[in-house]
């Protein structure tokens, strides 16, 4: 009779009904360890490196909507560019107090600068493109062509 696999290595939980398993403790410390590196890692780079706003984007019959999220964010630490049929939106947020970032217990929100381009349909109205900054929300509104708008027509029906 051939031998399967199981039979030959047990399997973890066939280790457990046993009642010892000799990598246990190793296994804890290997995965114990990665926790916080990784904890101490993301804390880090999310604090001092570039970052990716949140956005939405959608369009209605007329208009497409670039929504992105920047909260603590200047006005004037904004800069929206076009370059051909690609619209940037770049900036940075800083972190208050940087002179008592020693005594803080935990950063967790992204700090420092960021960029997002977009590249815009070609019956995207580039020279007619709004922008509109409240409460923390960029909102890009890029109209569109006439001929790219949905028309309707009589069809007669014989």
């Amino acid at each position: 009779m051939a031998k399967t696999g199981t039979a030959i290595a047990p399997s973890q939980g066939f280790r457990n009904l046993l009642g010892y398993d000799p990598f246990r403790g190793v296994f804890d410390f290997q995965r114990r360890a990665l926790n916080e590196a990784m904890q101490n890692f993301e804390g880090d780079a999310a604090a001092i490196g570039a970052w990716t706003p949140a956005v939405d984007v959608y369009e209605d019959e007329n208009t497409f909507i670039i929504k992105l999220e920047l909260p603590e964010i200047k006005r004037e630490d904004v800069k929206v560019t076009l370059d051909k049929n690609v619209v940037t939106v770049s900036g940075e947020r800083r972190l208050e107090n940087e002179e008592k970032r020693d005594h803080y217990h935990r950063v967790e929100r992204n700090y420092g600068r960021f960029f997002r381009s977009f590249t815009l349909s070609p019956n995207a109205n580039v020279e007619a493109i709004s922008a509109e900054f409240k409460e923390g929300v960029l909102r890009l509104s890029v109209p569109k062509k006439e001929e790219a708008k949905p028309k309707q027509i009589q069809v007669e029906i014989k």
